[in-house]
């Protein structure tokens, strides 16, 4: 399962209605081995296109290089999906190359127009491990904003 703060859900469907009609990408790093989703760091989809995503070879070397000097993983790898479900492509599917990561897929198909304006349509939020070509969806739980104490 995917446990997810509410923030970081915002951020990421934020991310893929801003970058529609392109699809949006990103990685919510966290400590390595815990499974907590806690850095959020959208990227730029350097192929520009509705169909495919690809991340920047330059951004994605700087970004793991400061995972690794902040003893991070990517627990999430997200990208949306403009035009069709949140369930990975074949070519998603070739690319998952993270078996710890939790795969994320949005679906913006719904919230806009067929002019591209803004319909407030739903996203598709789904998240699936992949292992060795294996796609297994699995439960997404989102916990509620962090509530912050005055002293």
């Amino acid at each position: 399962m995917l446990t997810i703060a509410q923030e970081t859900y915002d951020a990421i469907v934020a991310h893929a209605k801003r970058d529609h009609p392109d699809e949006a990408c990103g990685v919510v790093a966290g400590p390595e081995g815990s499974d907590r989703a806690e850095r959020f760091v959208p990227m730029v989809n350097a192929a520009g296109s509705p169909t495919f995503y690809e991340f920047d070879s330059t951004e994605l070397l700087a970004l793991y290089k400061d995972m690794d000097a902040r003893d991070e993983e990517p627990v999430v790898v997200y990208h949306s999906h403009t035009a069709t479900e949140a369930y990975p492509s074949r070519t998603d599917i070739g690319l998952a190359s993270e078996p710890n990561a939790h795969y994320v897929l949005i679906s913006t198909r719904h919230c806009f127009d067929e002019a591209g304006g803004n319909s407030d349509g739903p996203v598709e939020f789904r998240s699936y491990r992949i292992i060795d070509g294996v796609v297994t969806e699995e439960d997404v739980a989102i916990t509620p904003p962090q509530q912050t104490q005055t002293v």
